[in-house]
């Protein structure tokens, strides 16, 4: 049987950082019949959805980038959103994904065709399109979630989330609630609370927040990095090495360096006593009782001072309902309001991938994560999904730098695809066995995490599935992640083609003519 051809060689979902490196990777790699898909209006993923007032990225530009993509033109060492989209779009045009690029264009469902080995993925608009593999480069924080609250849908006042900001929304001489205490929140909370006439934050879970050492870039030092690159590239060694001491090695090996988590709680509490002037009842209700790393932190720069203002309240009683007025309060008291912000983060775990994907035997693939627990190979392929490759999926992100990630799974999944070519395979499937034994190693790792002490379970946190696992995150630094990626066995894939129709040259008495033998 001829291989069927289908319209691309490679289908690309999203079209947000990670999508954009994989484009990037499969171009660098010579691979130039694909087509990156993505459900807005234009690129950018997170830093094009999230357009809320303070929002700026949560580690240092020079590590949240490409490595072999350095901007020496950030105006802060923590650039604003605007910033991070306006480098997306200098990384399309200079590596010329224009011309592959589909926006507007919402995957609904993904197939897999076992006789043909090619996917076929179904858009919003009734159309499709095939590829013969598959990278989902969807991201986590692209499904805002509202929160489960009684009464949400009768609010007459303004109601706005975070992830789908309203620029023609005036806040100034308005009564606001905000929902959420997350990393949304510590950015949003300190620009809004100046202009509003009061503000009321309802937290169900504190975080813990670090002193954002952020400063303007001196004109000098964007000289220099231009001059002398390799400057730069010392001054991403530095922040990538804090990153991973700061958070992977605290939060990955807790067991084994548990002191490093009491550092950073202690210097945690101390940001928070100087933030707050010492209010023994406000630094109580700021206070995480759960251990850092069980939710990521942040780097904020005013959050906690915010509520020492005179309009600002912090609300800890629970939410009971939400009236055409306001808030009502578990301890009876209903707050009027003229807006509402959700600061309530997103869908995370349960939007792996965020739309059904049928493999084999129409075997459904979130449906085999609940069933047999979410698992992958390496974070990036799944046993009995061929041709399909995650940039963020279970167990691929190491928690420090997103770029970081990009960069080891676009590996693995391009040296599998190589290899593919190389034997003229049109169908590489991670072999079972060898899938098997990299969740082993996986689970065997976990409880060397924080993840897994007992102050998790109340956190709130998204890194825990209902298992009790915590999928969110890789339990490997990210240079081990990097070196696996560059040096996995190929033979861990097998390589098919699709099947080959052959003929017996014995007599056939029953049917007249030769014995057909598919091989």
């Amino acid at each position: 049987m001829t291989p069927v051809k289908p319209d691309h060689e490679v289908l690309v979902i999203g079209a947000g950082f990670s999508g954009i490196g994989t484009a990037i990777g499969l171009r660098q790699a010579g691979i130039e019949d694909f087509v990156v898909l993505d459900e807005q209006d234009d690129i950018g993923g997170s830093w094009h959805a999230n357009q809320y007032p303070g929002i700026a990225v949560d580690i240092t530009a020079f590590s949240y980038s490409f490595a072999f993509e350095p901007s020496p033109s950030w105006s802060r060492a923590f650039p604003p959103g605007a910033e991070l989209k306006a480098y997306a779009q200098t990384c399309v045009d200079k590596y010329g994904l224009r011309s592959h690029l589909r926006l507007n264009a919402r995957v609904v469902r993904a197939e897999y065709d076992e006789s043909r080995h090619l996917w076929t993925v179904f858009l919003a608009d009734g159309t499709s399109t095939t590829g013969r593999f598959v990278i989902c480069a969807t991201g986590w924080l692209t499904k805002p979630k509202a929160p489960g609250i009684e009464g949400l849908d009768r609010f007459k006042g303004d109601i706005v989330h975070t992830a789908r900001w309203d620029h023609s929304l005036d806040l100034a001489g308005r009564s606001v609630g905000l929902i959420g205490t997350g990393a949304s929140a510590v950015q949003i909370v300190p620009e809004i609370a100046p202009r509003v006439e009061r503000l009321h934050v309802y937290q169900r879970t504190p975080i813990w927040v670090f002193p954002k050492p952020d400063f303007a870039m001196p004109a000098a030092l964007s000289r220099l990095f231009r001059a002398a690159p390799w400057t730069q590239r010392a001054v991403r060694l530095f922040t990538d090495t804090v990153t991973e001491l700061g958070f992977v090695i605290a939060m990955i090996y807790h067991r084994q360096f548990p002191f490093l988590v009491k550092a950073g709680e202690a210097l945690s509490r101390r940001h928070l006593r100087r933030e707050v002037g010492g209010d023994p009842e406000l630094m109580r209700k700021l206070t995480p009782t759960y251990k850092l790393g069980c939710k990521r932190p942040s780097f904020a720069k005013g959050y906690w001072r915010a509520f020492t203002r005179d309009n600002v309240e912090l609300v800890t009683e629970r939410i009971e309902r939400i009236t055409e007025t306001g808030i009502h309060t578990a301890d009876g008291e209903e707050q009027r309001l003229d807006v509402l912000v959700l600061a309530t983060g997103f869908h995370v775990l349960e939007n792996l991938p965020p739309f059904p994907m049928h493999g084999p035997g129409n075997r459904e693939l979130k449906e085999f994560w609940r069933t047999e627990r979410f698992q992958t190979y390496e974070g990036s392929s799944v046993k009995g999904f061929p041709n399909l490759w995650f940039i963020v999926g279970p167990y691929s992100f190491t928690g420090g730098s997103w770029f970081g990630m990009i960069d080891y799974q676009v590996t693995h999944a391009l040296r599998v695809i190589a290899e593919a070519r190389r034997r003229r395979a049109t169908q590489a499937s991670v072999r079972p066995e060898e899938h098997d034994k990299s969740f082993r190693r996986t689970l065997r790792r976990q409880p060397n995490t924080v993840f897994l002490d007992e102050s998790c379970r109340g956190a709130n946190t998204y890194y825990l599935d209902e298992r009790g696992d915590a999928p969110a995150v890789r339990p490997a630094t990210r240079y081990e992640a990097a070196w696996r990626a560059r040096h996995f066995d190929l033979d861990a894939y097998r390589y098919d083609r699709p099947r080959e129709t052959r003929y017996d040259t014995r007599y056939d008495h029953r049917s007249g003519g030769r014995r057909a033998e598919t091989r």
